[in-house]
């Protein structure tokens, strides 16, 4: 069954795009001579929101299309998401394990059992992880399928004591549970856990399927409540912010700095509901031609730039060395600004590759790669 897209949501999906290359190239510029700590909360700290909030597009276009009042039929929907999802995923990590092999002469991933822990646990790339969580969300439709409905009927308690799970689940998570075991199988499960744990974004999930249930509802609370979803905003960066700042008063270097400050902190959690609920009432009242016109492309091709933009930004950065420019903070707007635009290239040029060779498109694209990219994120 076709259904609607909301243009709100593709916007979305455009911006945190963007916000993703923000927080790559927040890594990349640690090896300027000296760290702006202003451009790197800039990169790594305002677009914290990026990642999390793919699984609420991803969640409300899974609901738009399959909501709990239709049949599903599993095995069909399954197979669709493994082409869409499984079959690149698998393509793009043995793509990027053979360019580290043949870059460092390094050739371990390829050795057992390293093979299986890179594919299992999304390790061949720093940003597959998120495939890897989106699959076990395909995974557990049935599941989502039967809650769905409950948290619906009266959204605000339920989401409410879920957003307060959440908090202490990523809490206990992240400080509480121990990062290493002495078996090696309990250690892989521990050290992995943040690539493949559900639970660690299952209420954004949730919040964008019922969000996609109430659908009419939604909008007229985020038109009814838009400047107070601002205010909102603001404040919930500003307390991400504040945090991120209070760690380097009190000694911590930038990186140290956003490893705690970040979306699975209780300040992050509560930044990424604002983000969603914000962004979706700023979205829906509509934006200027140009703007819109700029969302939906990066949209339209987002899912083939998060695949690429990695390897844009490895040429790009030895690109920028071999020119002799360190990464001060105008160099490091550029490399934001060539990732950008040479990882749009390439996904161009990824679609119509596909377009003539089908195998390929089956492998990087998941076939249809305008069907895997609204579907995907």
């Amino acid at each position: 069954m076709t259904v609607g897209r909301i243009a709100a949501v593709e916007y979305i999906r455009g911006v945190a795009m963007l916000g993703v290359v923000g927080i790559h190239t927040g890594a990349y510029s640690l090896n300027g001579p000296e760290v702006n700590v202003h451009v790197f909360a800039l990169l790594e700290i305002f677009t914290r929101f990026s990642v999390p909030i793919f699984f609420f597009v991803s969640a409300f276009g899974l609901f738009r299309q399959h909501a709990p009042g239709r049949p599903l039929a599993y095995g069909v929907f399954w197979r669709r998401r493994a082409l869409t999802v499984l079959v690149p995923y698998v393509a793009w990590s043995l793509l990027y394990m053979w360019h580290y092999t043949w870059v460092t002469g390094d050739a371990r991933a390829w050795e057992t059992p390293y093979v299986y822990e890179y594919l299992l646990f999304g390790l061949a790339s720093y940003q597959l992880y998120f495939l890897v969580i989106l699959i076990w969300f395909y995974a557990l439709m049935p599941l989502w399928r039967a809650v769905v409905p409950m948290l619906a009927a009266r959204p605000l308690p339920w989401l409410g004591a879920l957003l307060a799970a959440q908090v202490a689940f990523n809490y206990w998570s992240c400080h509480v549970l121990p990062w290493r075991a002495e078996d090696y199988y309990a250690d892989l499960a521990l050290k992995h856990r943040l690539s493949y744990w559900v639970l660690h974004y299952v209420f954004v999930f949730l919040l964008g399927a019922v969000c996609a249930v109430r659908l009419e509802d939604f909008r007229a609370f985020a038109a009814r409540r838009r400047r107070a979803l601002g205010a909102f905003f603001a404040v919930s960066l500003a307390a991400l912010l504040g945090h991120y700042y209070w760690l380097l008063a009190a000694g911590a270097d930038p990186e140290r700095a956003l490893n705690a400050a970040q979306q699975l902190s209780p300040a992050g959690v509560v930044y990424t509901l604002a983000a969603c609920l914000f962004l979706f009432a700023l979205f829906d009242g509509g934006l200027p031609a140009g703007a819109a016109a700029a969302l939906t492309a990066l949209a339209c091709y987002s899912y083939a730039i998060y695949l690429v933009h990695p390897l844009v930004m490895f040429y790009a950065d030895r690109w920028l060395a071999g020119q002799g420019l360190a990464m001060t903070p105008p160099v490091v707007a550029g490399f934001y600004g060539l990732t950008v635009l040479g990882s749009l290239m390439a996904a161009l040029a990824l679609e119509r590759a596909a377009r003539r060779l089908p195998a390929l498109g089956l492998l990087l694209t998941g076939a249809a790669p305008k069907k895997a990219r609204t579907e995907t994120q």
